[in-house]
């Protein structure tokens, strides 16, 4: 069995139909493309998916975050400060302009400065104050809402090239409707009753709820409709200098 690719010259019958239903333009003829099957295992490109490398997986491979997308992206955060900042700054270093709300600035600042005092692609807005970001597929956009166990509605919310994640300290009464809502959701360690109603929420098996009270700081469950693993988040020198080591209480 082999895999073709024709780039040759089209002739006879069915001609005139092809041209007037828009099947392409004619080319030059070009010998056959033939691989076997065997060959076209070869044809893998070195690296995954584009995005943000959030940590490893259960089998020791890197776990990519696509937070950079053309269409609308929510993204919910029930854990530590420590990881929305590790992904923010990883965010940034992919060249995404991160937009902070947060009613904790001083939590952020050490982030800026770093960062050069908000002109290297992170600034810090108070809640409800953040402004229009102009996202772009040159300029996408990470917007993360640290507003507490509450978090009224953004202003600014996801859009084509800007995504959003909402970091909940704790379950809350909101944290369903936010969830049900988002395209990807993180859990890390929550109490038994936490861990039953988000699982009820999210669909999760039992093994996986029972996980959830005995997750180890920096590791998080990430879940989509159709996938879910638990990543564990490993900070580079200059994070741990910035931020510490992974903690999943602020």
């Amino acid at each position: 069995m082999a895999m073709t690719t024709d780039t040759g010259a089209a002739s006879g019958p069915g001609l005139g139909e092809r041209l007037r239903t828009g099947f392409g333009l004619l080319g030059p003829r070009h010998p056959r493309h033939t691989l076997t099957v065997e060959q076209a295992d070869t044809l893998t490109l070195p690296i995954g998916d584009d995005g943000v490398v959030v940590g490893v997986n259960t089998e020791g491979q890197p776990a990519v975050l696509g937070v950079n997308r053309p269409t609308p992206y929510d993204m919910v955060l029930i854990g530590g400060l420590w990881t929305a900042q590790v992904l923010a700054l990883r965010a940034a270093a992919t060249g995404a302009r991160v937009a902070v709300e947060t009613g904790r600035a001083q939590a952020w600042m050490p982030m800026v400065h770093a960062m050069g005092g908000g002109q290297n692609g992170l600034a810090v807005y108070d809640v409800g104050r953040v402004p229009p970001q102009g996202a772009s597929a040159g300029t996408p956009v990470l917007v993360v809402r640290d507003c507490g166990m509450r978090p009224p509605r953004g202003r600014v919310v996801s859009a084509p090239w800007q995504s959003v994640l909402t970091l909940l300290p704790y379950l809350s009464p909101v944290a369903p409707r936010l969830m049900r809502q988002a395209r990807l959701v993180g859990v890390q360690r929550v109490s038994p009753d936490e861990a039953a109603e988000i699982g009820r929420v999210l669909g999760l098996p039992r093994p996986e709820i029972d996980s959830l009270p005995s997750l180890q700081d920096g590791v998080t469950l990430w879940c989509t409709d159709r996938d879910r693993q638990y990543v564990m988040t490993q900070a580079t020198d200059s994070e741990v200098g910035l931020l510490g080591v992974a903690r999943r209480m602020d």
